[in-house]
């Protein structure tokens, strides 16, 4: 028994969730969104081995804040999916949880009405719901893995992953990482620094034990085999690492460590320097090098939503812009349309 004086000291209150199994069951998956997911994954494999020679890229919102909104740009992007698959697989970044520095909301997973309610488990039912949507439209998605029980609620509706900047250092991520069942990217930290991407995806390719939560909500020990799909992800930090010249260091620090070479270009954050304009300058950055010659580079980020830029929170979230990001600048749905078809164009003729 807990002794009061010993445990639960900061505690406020404990409300029990459903387990993983039964919000699966509330919200099973289908034919066609098993399809989804599964196609996704494995040409993403496909083209981390260097089988299938188009790029990968992860596009959408830097959070899901109205899912009305969301749904509306999901079916705009698999339209223009469609029209690019043959150069570029898209994946719909769809992000639900948001690491803070200090404080600040958190994602639709933990705060749904973006009141200070934390309805967590309402949260978790309408990010479910949302990917399956997504699925059933016919678009996989990516995430960041930040939460390391929400594998086990969403996971088999996720077709990649990517630990961020300041959770690719944890020993947690990295070991959930190599069980994890999709191909995960490893950021490069805030600083720019890449030695800790760079172990994180030696660590996630290794075998490891851990405890988590089973599909009942059980503790256990779980034993993985490694994952055989992490790699880098460079995101930039004080400067950005999008050029020839940062790709390079990062392909030698993969060599080095006997890693394969299949490197991420995140568009945004450092290496945009925090201006979503500049994402596309960026996108067209690797697009030379590969042009050039370059064979590590596998794919690119874009935050992207219906209209440009962000908003800041309002009191009453009901004023709130659904159509706009309420956490990082992004670019709009006409300058998204126009870098993907350039992305397209350009990649067709390095590929055919």
């Amino acid at each position: 028994m807990s002794h009061p004086r010993l445990e639960n000291i900061n505690i406020e209150s404990v409300l029990p969730l459903p387990t993983p199994r039964e919000m699966k069951t509330s919200i099973p998956l289908s034919a066609a969104s098993i399809a989804t997911v599964a196609r996704g994954r494995e040409t993403i494999e496909h083209i981390l081995d260097g089988d299938d020679p188009r790029l990968f890229a992860v596009v959408g919102p830097c959070s899901i804040h109205n899912l009305d909104a969301a749904e509306e740009y999901a079916r705009k992007l698999k339209t223009l999916a469609d029209e690019v698959a043959d150069s570029v697989f898209v994946v719909m970044r769809v992000y639900f949880e948001k690491p803070r520095s200090s404080v600040g909301w958190k994602g639709l997973i933990n705060d749904p009405y973006m009141n200070d309610t934390f309805h967590i488990e309402e949260g978790i039912r309408m990010a479910r719901h949302f990917l399956f949507r997504v699925a059933e439209i016919g678009l996989p998605a990516g995430t960041e893995l930040l939460d390391v029980l929400m594998p086990q609620y969403i996971g088999d509706l996720i077709s990649w992953n990517v630990i961020g900047a300041r959770t690719a250092e944890a020993q947690t991520h990295r070991e959930i990482s190599s069980g994890i069942s999709t191909p995960i990217g490893f950021k490069n930290g805030t600083d720019g620094t890449l030695e800790g991407a760079i172990n994180g995806v030696r660590s996630a390719m290794g075998p490891h034990h851990f405890l988590g939560v089973t599909e009942d909500g059980l503790p256990a020990v779980f034993s993985t085999t490694g994952n055989s799909y992490p790699h880098v992800v460079l995101r930039g930090g004080k400067k950005p690492n999008y050029d020839a010249a940062s790709v390079a260091a990062c392909e030698q620090a993969l060599r080095d460590a006997h890693l394969p070479q299949n490197i991420i270009v995140d568009c945004s954050h450092g290496n945009s320097g925090k201006k979503h304009e500049r994402q596309g300058a960026v996108m067209q950055d690797v697009l030379s090098q590969l042009e050039a010659g370059n064979r590590s580079l596998r794919g690119f980020m874009l935050e992207s939503n219906l209209e440009a830029g962000n908003q800041p929170m309002l009191a009453n979230p009901a004023l709130l812009n659904p159509r706009c990001s309420v956490t990082d600048a992004c670019i709009d749905w006409p300058t998204t349309e126009a870098l993907l078809k350039e992305a397209h164009a350009r990649i067709s003729k390095i590929i055919n």
